[in-house]
């Protein structure tokens, strides 16, 4: 397709998943707004887009978890007269470790970085996507959202933010041109999910799909989005541990804490 001043916000962008997203994005004839905190590897991929792709790519290097990163954010679309038309709240960070332990910046920073960012980021364009008659939301959650436990609670807890505010504004936006799509992810072969116990099976989880690509699961995610899908969850595994999973009960929980050291497996 050929690029007509349509652009894709994708935050997170310069690797793992977000950088899947932007190329493939790119391939479909969007120019793609790269937003990352690395400028370095953000201004490589602008790079590779633009001269495989002859789209325009430009960068905003910018720290998601700044208060008025949002509104930075749209203050440079309206500026440069970007037509908006996708925007993708991929960005995000896992802390592992309990939180009495967790420095309060990192707890301050996740939950900036996947909850009040990326929502200020709906407020600001879903307006202007109305207006101009087309946008795509999509926003990432994580079978997490329906894992209260130790260690990667707080991942969880923050990311069943996104799944709620997510359908909330999905509702809010029947019925016009703008749709909001959630990505529900188990484990992604991103540098994100290292954990030692999923690594040393790594190749076998990939086989029999409990561990999925990064490419396969934006192209998922991506076709989810076009067709305006209200969410979208790839695997059986997945769907499998949404249903299980809060049927682990508390106290199996606090003996896995006490007797075994957990925090080993992430």
């Amino acid at each position: 397709m050929c690029f007509n001043n349509r652009y894709a916000i994708v935050t997170g962008a310069a690797s793992g998943m977000g950088r899947c997203y932007a190329l493939q994005l790119a391939q479909t004839g969007y120019g793609v707004l790269i937003v990352d905190i690395n400028g370095e590897a953000a201004q490589e991929l602008s790079r590779q887009i633009s001269q495989q792709y002859n789209v325009p790519a430009p960068v905003v290097c910018i720290d998601l978890t700044q208060p008025d990163a949002a509104e930075q954010i749209y203050a440079k679309c309206k500026e440069s007269d970007w037509q908006v038309e996708i925007l993708i709240n991929n960005a995000g960070i896992l802390i592992t470790s309990l939180i009495e332990e967790t420095e309060p910046q990192k707890l301050q920073r996740i939950i900036a970085l996947h909850c009040t960012t990326p929502l200020l980021l709906c407020r600001h364009f879903i307006p202007s996507m109305k207006k101009s008659g087309v946008g795509y939301i999509l926003n990432v959650s994580s079978i997490s959202a329906w894992m209260d436990w130790p260690v990667i609670g707080m991942y969880g807890s923050t990311k069943r933010f996104v799944k709620g505010y997510s359908r909330q504004l999905n509702i809010e936006c029947k019925g016009s041109p703008v749709s909001v799509t959630t990505a529900i992810f188990g484990a992604v072969d991103t540098p994100l999910i290292r954990f030692p116990l999923l690594m040393r099976h790594r190749k076998m989880l990939l086989r029999f799909g409990f561990i999925i690509s990064p490419e396969k699961a934006t192209y998922l995610a991506l076709k989810a989005m076009f067709r305006r899908k209200t969410k979208l969850i790839p695997c059986l595994s997945d769907r499998l541990a949404i249903i299980f999973c809060p049927m682990v009960p508390n106290w199996l929980l606090s003996f896995l804490i006490r007797e075994i050291d957990i925090k080993s497996l992430f």
